[in-house]
Protein backbone atom coordinates (compact mmCIF):
# COMPACT_ATOMS: atom_id res chain seq x y z
CA UNK A 1 0.00 0.00 0.00
CA UNK A 2 1.32 3.45 -0.93
CA UNK A 3 0.72 6.51 1.21
CA UNK A 4 -1.11 9.23 -0.70
CA UNK A 5 -0.13 12.08 1.63
CA UNK A 6 3.62 11.78 0.94
CA UNK A 7 3.29 11.96 -2.84
CA UNK A 8 0.70 14.73 -2.67
CA UNK A 9 2.97 16.86 -0.48
CA UNK A 10 5.86 16.50 -2.93
CA UNK A 11 3.53 17.25 -5.84
CA UNK A 12 2.21 20.49 -4.33
CA UNK A 13 5.34 21.76 -2.57
CA UNK A 14 8.13 20.74 -4.92
CA UNK A 15 6.94 19.49 -8.32
CA UNK A 16 4.49 22.28 -9.17
CA UNK A 17 6.47 25.35 -7.98
CA UNK A 18 9.94 24.08 -8.94
CA UNK A 19 9.77 21.59 -11.78
CA UNK A 20 6.73 23.14 -13.47
CA UNK A 21 7.37 26.73 -12.28
CA UNK A 22 3.65 27.16 -11.57
CA UNK A 23 2.44 30.38 -10.00
CA UNK A 24 1.25 30.63 -6.42
CA UNK A 25 -2.33 30.96 -7.66
CA UNK A 26 -2.07 27.71 -9.64
CA UNK A 27 -0.62 25.87 -6.65
CA UNK A 28 -3.40 27.20 -4.41
CA UNK A 29 -6.07 26.19 -6.93
CA UNK A 30 -4.66 22.66 -7.20
CA UNK A 31 -4.40 22.38 -3.42
CA UNK A 32 -8.06 23.38 -3.04
CA UNK A 33 -9.07 20.84 -5.70
CA UNK A 34 -7.39 18.07 -3.71
CA UNK A 35 -8.91 19.36 -0.49
CA UNK A 36 -12.34 18.76 -2.02
CA UNK A 37 -11.29 15.41 -3.47
CA UNK A 38 -9.81 14.06 -0.24
CA UNK A 39 -12.83 15.10 1.82
CA UNK A 40 -15.09 13.35 -0.68
CA UNK A 41 -12.87 10.24 -0.77
CA UNK A 42 -12.63 10.04 3.02
CA UNK A 43 -16.41 10.18 3.34
CA UNK A 44 -16.89 7.62 0.59
CA UNK A 45 -14.20 5.16 1.76
CA UNK A 46 -14.46 5.79 5.48
CA UNK A 47 -11.70 7.12 7.70
CA UNK A 48 -9.73 10.37 7.64
CA UNK A 49 -8.18 12.07 4.58
CA UNK A 50 -4.64 11.52 5.90
CA UNK A 51 -5.27 7.75 6.06
CA UNK A 52 -6.10 7.44 2.35
CA UNK A 53 -3.78 5.38 0.18
CA UNK A 54 -2.82 5.93 -3.43
CA UNK A 55 -4.60 2.80 -4.65
CA UNK A 56 -7.94 4.22 -3.52
CA UNK A 57 -7.56 7.18 -5.88
CA UNK A 58 -8.70 5.34 -9.00
CA UNK A 59 -10.71 6.41 -12.04
CA UNK A 60 -14.02 5.28 -10.54
CA UNK A 61 -13.48 7.47 -7.48
CA UNK A 62 -12.51 10.45 -9.62
CA UNK A 63 -15.60 10.05 -11.80
CA UNK A 64 -17.80 9.89 -8.70
CA UNK A 65 -16.09 13.01 -7.39
CA UNK A 66 -16.74 14.90 -10.63
CA UNK A 67 -20.41 13.92 -10.52
CA UNK A 68 -20.52 15.08 -6.89
CA UNK A 69 -19.18 18.48 -7.90
CA UNK A 70 -21.95 19.03 -10.43
CA UNK A 71 -24.92 17.46 -8.66
CA UNK A 72 -24.27 18.21 -4.99
CA UNK A 73 -22.04 21.29 -5.01
CA UNK A 74 -23.71 22.76 -8.11
CA UNK A 75 -20.44 23.54 -9.88
CA UNK A 76 -20.38 24.41 -13.56
CA UNK A 77 -18.75 22.32 -16.25
CA UNK A 78 -15.80 24.72 -16.34
CA UNK A 79 -15.18 24.26 -12.62
CA UNK A 80 -15.54 20.51 -13.02
CA UNK A 81 -12.91 20.54 -15.80
CA UNK A 82 -10.56 22.67 -13.69
CA UNK A 83 -10.73 20.16 -10.81
CA UNK A 84 -10.15 17.33 -13.27
CA UNK A 85 -7.09 19.10 -14.67
CA UNK A 86 -5.54 19.17 -11.19
CA UNK A 87 -6.16 15.44 -10.69
CA UNK A 88 -4.75 14.64 -14.14
CA UNK A 89 -1.59 16.62 -13.39
CA UNK A 90 -1.11 14.58 -10.23
CA UNK A 91 -1.74 11.34 -12.16
CA UNK A 92 0.95 12.34 -14.67
CA UNK A 93 3.30 13.00 -11.75
CA UNK A 94 2.52 9.60 -10.21
CA UNK A 95 2.99 7.79 -13.52
CA UNK A 96 6.76 8.36 -13.37
CA UNK A 97 7.15 8.30 -9.59
CA UNK A 98 5.30 5.04 -8.78
CA UNK A 99 5.75 2.43 -11.55
CA UNK A 100 3.15 0.14 -10.01
CA UNK A 101 0.48 2.84 -10.47
CA UNK A 102 1.06 3.39 -14.19
CA UNK A 103 -2.19 1.78 -15.30
CA UNK A 104 -4.14 3.53 -12.55
CA UNK A 105 -2.68 6.90 -13.59
CA UNK A 106 -3.41 6.33 -17.28
CA UNK A 107 -7.04 5.46 -16.56
CA UNK A 108 -7.41 8.78 -14.71
CA UNK A 109 -5.73 10.73 -17.51
CA UNK A 110 -8.12 9.10 -20.00
CA UNK A 111 -11.14 10.72 -18.35
CA UNK A 112 -12.42 13.25 -20.90
CA UNK A 113 -13.19 16.84 -20.09
CA UNK A 114 -16.78 17.93 -20.37
CA UNK A 115 -17.89 20.21 -23.19
CA UNK A 116 -18.89 23.66 -22.00
CA UNK A 117 -21.27 26.24 -23.38
CA UNK A 118 -19.59 29.17 -25.12
CA UNK A 119 -21.68 31.99 -23.71
CA UNK A 120 -21.24 35.62 -24.71
CA UNK A 121 -19.00 37.62 -22.39
CA UNK A 122 -20.48 40.25 -20.08
CA UNK A 123 -19.09 43.76 -20.27
CA UNK A 124 -20.02 47.32 -19.35
CA UNK A 125 -20.98 49.96 -21.88
CA UNK A 126 -19.45 53.43 -21.67
CA UNK A 127 -22.16 54.90 -19.45
CA UNK A 128 -21.97 51.99 -17.00
CA UNK A 129 -18.18 52.06 -16.96
CA UNK A 130 -18.08 55.80 -16.29
CA UNK A 131 -20.57 55.44 -13.44
CA UNK A 132 -18.40 52.72 -11.89
CA UNK A 133 -15.18 54.74 -12.20
CA UNK A 134 -16.89 57.78 -10.63
CA UNK A 135 -18.28 55.78 -7.68
CA UNK A 136 -15.25 55.98 -5.30
CA UNK A 137 -14.93 59.11 -3.17
CA UNK A 138 -11.65 60.83 -4.15
CA UNK A 139 -11.62 62.92 -0.95
CA UNK A 140 -10.77 59.85 1.17
CA UNK A 141 -7.66 57.67 1.18
CA UNK A 142 -9.58 54.48 0.45
CA UNK A 143 -11.59 56.17 -2.28
CA UNK A 144 -8.38 57.43 -3.92
CA UNK A 145 -6.99 53.89 -3.84
CA UNK A 146 -10.21 52.35 -5.18
CA UNK A 147 -10.44 54.85 -8.02
CA UNK A 148 -6.86 54.12 -9.06
CA UNK A 149 -7.48 50.36 -8.92
CA UNK A 150 -10.62 50.53 -11.05
CA UNK A 151 -9.00 52.80 -13.63
CA UNK A 152 -5.89 50.64 -13.87
CA UNK A 153 -7.80 47.35 -13.94
CA UNK A 154 -9.91 48.58 -16.87
CA UNK A 155 -7.24 50.51 -18.77
CA UNK A 156 -4.73 47.65 -18.72
CA UNK A 157 -7.24 44.79 -18.87
CA UNK A 158 -5.64 43.21 -15.82
CA UNK A 159 -6.60 39.91 -14.27
CA UNK A 160 -7.33 40.24 -10.56
CA UNK A 161 -4.14 38.30 -9.75
CA UNK A 162 -2.12 40.72 -11.89
CA UNK A 163 -3.70 43.73 -10.20
CA UNK A 164 -3.19 42.70 -6.58
CA UNK A 165 0.29 41.36 -7.36
CA UNK A 166 1.47 44.55 -9.07
CA UNK A 167 4.54 45.98 -7.29
CA UNK A 168 5.83 49.51 -7.06
CA UNK A 169 8.90 48.70 -9.16
CA UNK A 170 6.60 47.55 -11.99
CA UNK A 171 5.10 51.03 -12.36
CA UNK A 172 6.90 53.71 -14.38
CA UNK A 173 5.48 57.24 -14.31
CA UNK A 174 8.14 59.03 -16.36
CA UNK A 175 9.28 59.71 -19.02
CA UNK A 176 6.64 57.39 -20.50
CA UNK A 177 3.96 56.12 -18.12
CA UNK A 178 3.68 52.34 -18.27
CA UNK A 179 3.33 49.20 -16.19
CA UNK A 180 5.25 45.93 -16.46
CA UNK A 181 2.81 43.05 -15.99
CA UNK A 182 3.76 39.46 -15.15
CA UNK A 183 0.77 37.58 -16.49
CA UNK A 184 -0.62 34.09 -16.68
CA UNK A 185 1.68 31.39 -18.02
CA UNK A 186 4.79 33.47 -17.13
CA UNK A 187 4.07 35.85 -20.03
CA UNK A 188 5.23 39.44 -19.53
CA UNK A 189 3.90 42.54 -21.22
CA UNK A 190 4.51 46.29 -20.93
CA UNK A 191 1.44 48.51 -21.29
CA UNK A 192 1.33 52.30 -21.66
CA UNK A 193 -1.08 54.28 -19.50
CA UNK A 194 -3.60 56.97 -20.37
CA UNK A 195 -3.09 60.41 -18.88
CA UNK A 196 -6.25 60.03 -16.80
CA UNK A 197 -5.06 56.67 -15.44
CA UNK A 198 -1.67 58.17 -14.62
CA UNK A 199 -3.33 61.09 -12.83
CA UNK A 200 -5.40 58.90 -10.49
CA UNK A 201 -2.41 56.60 -9.99
CA UNK A 202 -0.21 59.49 -8.90
CA UNK A 203 -2.94 60.64 -6.54
CA UNK A 204 -2.85 57.23 -4.84
CA UNK A 205 0.96 57.16 -4.68
CA UNK A 206 0.88 60.54 -2.94
CA UNK A 207 -1.23 59.16 -0.05
CA UNK A 208 -0.02 55.55 -0.06
CA UNK A 209 2.78 56.19 2.42
CA UNK A 210 5.91 54.18 3.19
CA UNK A 211 5.21 50.58 4.20
CA UNK A 212 7.26 47.36 4.15
CA UNK A 213 4.90 45.91 1.56
CA UNK A 214 6.17 46.20 -2.00
CA UNK A 215 2.72 45.83 -3.61
CA UNK A 216 1.21 48.90 -5.24
CA UNK A 217 -2.22 48.56 -3.65
CA UNK A 218 -2.62 47.92 0.07
CA UNK A 219 -5.45 46.76 2.27
CA UNK A 220 -6.95 48.54 5.25
CA UNK A 221 -4.25 47.20 7.60
CA UNK A 222 -1.35 48.18 5.35
CA UNK A 223 -0.72 44.71 3.92
CA UNK A 224 -1.12 43.48 0.35
CA UNK A 225 -4.67 43.56 -0.97
CA UNK A 226 -6.29 40.14 -1.35
CA UNK A 227 -8.44 38.80 -4.17
CA UNK A 228 -11.54 38.71 -1.98
CA UNK A 229 -10.75 42.23 -0.78
CA UNK A 230 -10.82 43.62 -4.32
CA UNK A 231 -13.99 41.68 -5.12
CA UNK A 232 -15.66 43.26 -2.08
CA UNK A 233 -14.49 46.75 -3.10
CA UNK A 234 -15.72 46.27 -6.66
CA UNK A 235 -19.13 45.01 -5.53
CA UNK A 236 -19.50 47.97 -3.17
CA UNK A 237 -18.81 50.54 -5.87
CA UNK A 238 -20.97 48.69 -8.39
CA UNK A 239 -23.86 49.10 -5.95
CA UNK A 240 -23.09 52.82 -5.66
CA UNK A 241 -22.91 53.18 -9.45
CA UNK A 242 -26.37 51.62 -9.82
CA UNK A 243 -27.97 54.84 -8.53
CA UNK A 244 -26.93 57.11 -11.43
CA UNK A 245 -26.88 54.20 -13.90
CA UNK A 246 -29.64 51.66 -13.08
CA UNK A 247 -28.69 49.29 -15.93
CA UNK A 248 -25.54 48.25 -14.08
CA UNK A 249 -27.67 46.64 -11.37
CA UNK A 250 -28.79 43.92 -13.79
CA UNK A 251 -25.19 42.86 -14.48
CA UNK A 252 -22.84 40.77 -12.37
CA UNK A 253 -19.82 43.08 -12.11
CA UNK A 254 -16.85 40.84 -11.32
CA UNK A 255 -13.14 41.69 -11.66
CA UNK A 256 -13.00 39.76 -14.93
CA UNK A 257 -15.89 41.81 -16.31
CA UNK A 258 -13.58 44.85 -16.21
CA UNK A 259 -11.06 42.87 -18.27
CA UNK A 260 -13.82 41.94 -20.74
CA UNK A 261 -14.86 45.60 -20.86
CA UNK A 262 -11.31 46.67 -21.74
CA UNK A 263 -11.18 44.04 -24.50
CA UNK A 264 -14.53 45.04 -26.01
CA UNK A 265 -13.75 48.75 -25.98
CA UNK A 266 -10.31 48.12 -27.50
CA UNK A 267 -11.83 45.94 -30.22
CA UNK A 268 -14.44 48.57 -31.05
CA UNK A 269 -11.73 51.25 -31.24
CA UNK A 270 -9.14 49.31 -33.27
CA UNK A 271 -11.22 46.66 -35.12
CA UNK A 272 -8.14 44.44 -34.77
CA UNK A 273 -8.42 41.30 -32.66
CA UNK A 274 -4.63 40.84 -32.74
CA UNK A 275 -4.11 44.10 -30.87
CA UNK A 276 -6.66 43.03 -28.28
CA UNK A 277 -4.80 39.74 -27.85
CA UNK A 278 -1.47 41.52 -27.32
CA UNK A 279 -3.03 43.99 -24.87
CA UNK A 280 -4.59 41.25 -22.75
CA UNK A 281 -1.55 38.98 -22.88
CA UNK A 282 -3.30 36.01 -24.47
CA UNK A 283 -1.13 33.08 -25.56
CA UNK A 284 -3.15 32.70 -28.77
CA UNK A 285 -5.56 34.82 -30.80
CA UNK A 286 -8.05 31.96 -30.42
CA UNK A 287 -8.56 33.03 -26.81
CA UNK A 288 -9.57 36.49 -28.04
CA UNK A 289 -12.17 35.32 -30.55
CA UNK A 290 -14.87 35.32 -27.85
CA UNK A 291 -14.99 39.11 -28.14
CA UNK A 292 -15.70 38.95 -31.86
CA UNK A 293 -18.86 36.96 -31.14
CA UNK A 294 -20.04 39.54 -28.60
CA UNK A 295 -19.38 42.62 -30.78
CA UNK A 296 -22.26 43.33 -33.20
CA UNK A 297 -20.31 46.02 -35.09
CA UNK A 298 -18.02 43.41 -36.63
CA UNK A 299 -21.03 41.51 -37.94
CA UNK A 300 -22.66 44.69 -39.25
CA UNK A 301 -19.50 45.51 -41.21
CA UNK A 302 -19.59 42.03 -42.74
CA UNK A 303 -23.28 42.44 -43.56
CA UNK A 304 -22.73 45.79 -45.25
CA UNK A 305 -19.75 44.51 -47.20
CA UNK A 306 -21.73 41.64 -48.69
CA UNK A 307 -24.43 41.73 -51.37
CA UNK A 308 -27.84 40.35 -50.50
CA UNK A 309 -29.36 37.85 -52.98
CA UNK A 310 -32.05 39.17 -55.27
CA UNK A 311 -35.60 37.87 -55.14
CA UNK A 312 -37.42 36.79 -58.28
CA UNK A 313 -40.11 39.38 -58.99
CA UNK A 314 -43.67 38.11 -58.94
CA UNK A 315 -47.23 39.13 -58.34
CA UNK A 316 -49.45 37.71 -55.64
CA UNK A 317 -52.65 36.04 -56.89
CA UNK A 318 -55.45 35.22 -54.48
CA UNK A 319 -56.57 31.56 -54.57
CA UNK A 320 -59.81 30.73 -56.37
CA UNK A 321 -62.67 30.69 -53.85
CA UNK A 322 -64.39 27.69 -55.42
CA UNK A 323 -61.21 25.59 -55.43
CA UNK A 324 -60.49 26.61 -51.86
CA UNK A 325 -63.98 25.46 -50.82
CA UNK A 326 -63.51 22.11 -52.61
CA UNK A 327 -60.15 21.56 -50.90
CA UNK A 328 -61.73 22.13 -47.48
CA UNK A 329 -64.58 19.75 -48.33
CA UNK A 330 -62.35 16.88 -49.51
Amino acid sequence: MTSLATHLAVFLREYLPRARACSVHTCDAYAYSFQLLLCFAAERCGGSPSALILEQLDAALVLAFLEHLETVRGNSSRTRNARLAAVKAFAHFIEYRVPSAVEQARCIMAIPSKKTDEALVDYLNRQELQALLDAPDPTTRSGTRDRAMLHLCFAAGLRVSELIGLRLDQVQTQPEASIHVYGKGRRERVLPLWKETLRVLRAWLAVRGQTPASELFLGAKGGPLTRSGFEYILAKHAGTAATPCPSIASKRVSPHVLRHTCAMHTLQATHDVRKVSLWLGHASVKSTEIYLRADPTEKLDALQAGVSPKLRPGRFQAPDKLLAMLLRSS
